[in-house]
């Protein structure tokens, strides 16, 4: 079914409000978990949109790359974590970066289950809605999912390479952060990080689908 783009940003407003909101409060409840609460007393360990949405990031260029075609790319305001608060710090990095694609992914199992439901009952005037935000839900989760776990700083596959790499070459590779945007970028206007990314996004979705029985 063909959308113009009232229907579209209809469609896709709440799983994008949602995917990057609960993907930015995970990152805090997990750093809260091994013991920092900079997050926490901030504020940004809620379920409130508006304690994490940039306009930029959340509104604008999901906006953008929904009307210009390709990947719906977009972000919150980041949650603050100091690493250094944490209880072991190169060990528990790991389970706070990984906390953020865990609730993507989560959610994408979340509106499988809603397009489920849609498909249970054809007859209903909600099944269309449900079913469209449904897939819209799966398509953000999976692509925030897939993007945020490149091994690229500052994303959290970024931090979760960090994590895992020996001392003196997680140090050196902590080093290229400042540069790590402005690769994301040039990637993503090229057109090789949706060559990247793209495969991986379709076998993810693919294998929900399937679960699912969709």
């Amino acid at each position: 079914m063909e959308l113009n783009i009232v229907q579209q940003v209809a469609v896709y407003a709440l799983p994008v409000v949602f995917a990057i909101t609960l993907h930015e409060a995970a990152h805090g409840y997990v750093a809260k978990h091994f013991g920092d609460t900079t997050a926490y007393m901030l504020g940004r360990v809620s379920m409130n949109p508006l304690r994490h949405i940039d306009p930029i990031g959340t509104v604008l260029i999901p906006l953008l790359t929904m009307f210009l075609g390709g990947i719906l790319f977009g972000w919150a305001k980041p949650v603050p974590v100091n690493f250094n608060h944490l209880r072991n710090p190169k060990k528990d990095m790991l389970w706070v970066a990984l906390a953020g694609p865990g609730a993507n992914l989560a959610m994408a199992l979340g509106w499988a289950v809603v397009m489920k439901l849609a498909n249970m009952m054809p007859d209903s005037p909600f099944s269309l809605p449900m079913a469209l935000m449904g897939m819209a839900g799966i398509n953000i989760n999976i692509v925030l999912m897939v993007l945020n776990l490149l091994p690229l700083l500052p994303l959290d596959g970024g931090r979760i390479a960090v994590s895992l790499l020996p001392g003196r070459l997680a140090y050196r590779y902590s080093m290229l952060e400042p540069y790590g945007m402005i690769l994301l970028v040039i990637l993503l206007f090229s057109g090789v990080l949706g060559a990247i990314i793209g495969p991986l996004i379709h076998v993810t979705k693919s294998l929900i689908l399937l679960l699912f029985g969709i």
